[in-house]
């Protein structure tokens, strides 16, 4: 997994709208990449509609989501309406994976993303990682807020 204090590295990936978001895009804001496995298991619904809860508190720290999944950006858009969520999610579709590699978040022998979480600063600049020790657990809203309130709002 990525550490913290290194760079982050820089992506460009299709939103679900097909649209191209590219990491420099967040430059000058904080953002949190959460890396999950894939959409419409139940398990990766009960995550991203958690992290919807408490989607405004997230923001009122200054912090952006972005889900990012190896799901192409059309499974990404019924995910998305299905749960009734506005998070940007972003497809690490082809080449499959090559963000979570890039972040050190890829299983390889599954072939999808863990469950990670990944707070980037203004200047590009990982802050602060979390990776589960299965996909399986979620990691709950309790450890992104701790975060935060380690980094506050001006890291």
């Amino acid at each position: 997994m990525i550490a913290a204090g290194e760079p982050a590295p820089g992506f460009t990936l299709r939103n679900q709208d097909g649209e191209e978001v590219s990491l420099s895009d967040y430059r000058g804001r904080r953002i949190l990449l959460v890396f999950y496995p894939m959409d419409f298991s139940p398990v990766c619904a009960d995550q991203l509609s958690i992290y919807q809860e408490v989607k405004q508190d997230i923001a009122e720290e200054g912090v952006e989501l972005l889900g990012i999944s190896v799901d192409q950006h059309f499974a990404h858009k019924a995910f998305q309406e299905k749960l009734g969520i506005d998070t940007p999610l972003l497809a690490d579709f082809e080449p499959k994976g090559e963000v979570a590699r890039a972040y050190g978040a890829y299983i390889e022998e599954v072939g999808h993303a863990n469950r990670s979480l990944v707070l980037i600063d203004a200047q590009g600049t990982v802050e602060w990682v979390h990776e589960s020790p299965t996909p399986l657990k979620i990691p709950g809203a309790n450890l992104i807020f701790d975060a935060l309130e380690i980094f506050g709002p001006d890291a």
